[in-house]
């Protein structure tokens, strides 16, 4: 986990004595499914950050097709810079900076890679890419290009589930 211990806490007591609405929205930043955001908020107080990693383990699990697609609405492609000030385009950006080391070939490969995707599985590909190289991401990409649609729907849970795990640390911390 990254921030302190007591950082996370304060930030965790803090999410609980929300009301609803400013909560959802806190919530949405992290993952954009409804479905999630909504199960999320219903399941407050949380014990304590693991806890409320758990049940966000759980909800991910849980997410029908839709939700999935919904919450792959909000994720740029890899190697798209966002734009924006909301803490999700902040998150997308420090996620993906490990691209800006990326050389040209690469970017080009992931591009291509990302179209190919797209059009074989109809979303965005989703990887998480904080502590990955952009080789690293090409390699997955390319790997998953392979995989059955119900492998790839499990896989993009996944993914999914790391992503949301990092988002809603990160807004614990001050």
């Amino acid at each position: 986990m990254s921030g302190s211990v007591d950082e996370l806490r304060a930030g965790l007591e803090t999410l609980d004595a929300l009301p609803a609405d400013r909560a959802e929205e806190q919530l949405a930043a992290c993952c954009a499914a409804r479905a999630w955001v909504a199960r999320m908020v219903a399941g407050r107080p949380y014990a304590d950050v693991d806890d409320l990693l758990a049940a966000s383990d759980r909800a991910i699990e849980d997410l029908g097709p839709g939700d999935l697609a919904e919450a792959l609405a909000a994720h740029p492609r890899i190697g798209q810079r966002v734009a924006g000030s909301s803490p999700e385009a902040a998150w997308s950006r420090q996620e993906q900076s490990g691209m800006d080391d990326a050389d040209t070939e690469v970017r080009a490969a992931l591009r291509e890679g990302n179209l190919a995707y797209e059009e074989r599985f109809d979303q965005v590909f989703l990887i998480r890419a904080a502590g990955r190289s952009p080789a690293e991401m090409l390699t997955e990409l390319r790997r998953r290009l392979g995989n059955d649609p119900e492998t790839e729907r499990r896989e993009v849970a996944e993914q999914l589930r790391q992503i949301t795990r990092l988002r809603l640390e990160r807004s614990l911390q001050p």
